[in-house]
């Protein structure tokens, strides 16, 4: 299966590459589809309007208005603004999506921005413990109005000069020594978490300065690339791989089946059949029954 796919991509591939200003959207998925339900045709596992449906559906939903953008404008990728925010922050690119570029050419910035990502789901997890192991109406965070930093500094500073009147050999001492640990902390995390923000931020602009610089310079077969190999066929290459998973697991689910039904065989069903049937016999004569 992955080597008639394999096959149908070569093909496709180089008559995707060479669509050019003009071209008949309508023609090409014609030819694209009747040459998966070609090779597909009488393959036993895969059904050929199930890949051509996967492929359809990507038709409908993309790889169309990418042809028609083709067929007017030829391989450009230009960049428009968010049409809602009409913010220039906010931008990509319709024929080519900025995901596309970042994951070709700046997978090193990527992976160091969802680093810093993922610090700070693991920073705000520890917040959100903090806050209800020490939350409810017995908690250090009971007498703020709310679990913030501004509120729980103005704790501090007030918890901070009543420990300097209590003896350090005081339970109250104690007890508010480690209310004032908890609120430390918090206030650690909180920083923390402040300054994973600005560095996300920072390197989230820094890398689409770089991308928006790297669309100025994308040839044409470069953008080919992008769009037929890392958008189009990768888009269908999971999809194709989607539907043979759900094959496979219905097969193996099948399999199973039938190993627990046939895992005992005939003969020794038989004879276990014939041994209880004595059992249950030996027991009907001992009640009286008799039956010829």
């Amino acid at each position: 299966m992955d080597a008639l796919f394999a096959e149908w991509k070569i093909r496709n591939t180089k008559l995707l590459k060479d669509l050019q200003v003009g071209i008949k959207p309508k023609q090409t998925i014609f030819k694209i589809s009747e040459d998966v339900l070609k090779t597909y045709t009488d393959k036993a596992l895969m059904d050929k309007y199930d890949v051509y449906q996967h492929l359809m559906n990507y038709w409908n939903e993309t790889m169309q208005d990418d042809c028609y953008l083709i067929a007017v404008d030829g391989w450009k990728a230009e960049l428009s603004i968010d049409k809602q925010t009409k913010s220039a922050s906010v931008w990509d690119c319709d024929l080519v999506p900025k995901v596309l570029v970042i994951d070709r050419y700046f997978l090193p910035e990527k992976r160091a921005i969802e680093q810093l990502e993922a610090d700070k789901e693991a920073l705000t997890a520890q917040i959100t413990e903090l806050e209800e192991e020490h939350g409810g109406d017995d908690g250090y965070f009971a007498d703020l109005d709310k679990v913030n930093k501004a509120n729980v500094n103005a704790q501090l500073k007030i918890d901070a000069a009543q420990l300097r009147k209590l003896n350090k050999g005081n339970e109250d001492y104690t007890a508010l020594k480690e209310k004032t640990a908890v609120f430390e902390t918090y206030l650690k995390l909180v920083d923390s978490q402040s300054d994973l923000n600005k560095k996300i931020k920072d390197a989230t602009a820094s890398l689409d300065i770089k991308v928006i610089t790297r669309y100025k310079t994308l040839t044409e077969d470069e953008i080919k690339q992008l769009v037929v190999d890392d958008k189009w066929m990768a888009t269908v290459d999971r999809s194709v791989k989607t539907e043979m998973e759900r094959i496979s697991q219905r097969l193996t689910q099948r399999i199973k089946e039938l190993a627990e039904r046939y895992e005992t065989p005939m003969p020794k069903q038989t004879a276990e059949v014939a041994a209880l049937e004595l059992i249950v016999n030996a027991h009907l004569e001992k009640m009286g029954f008799v039956w010829n």
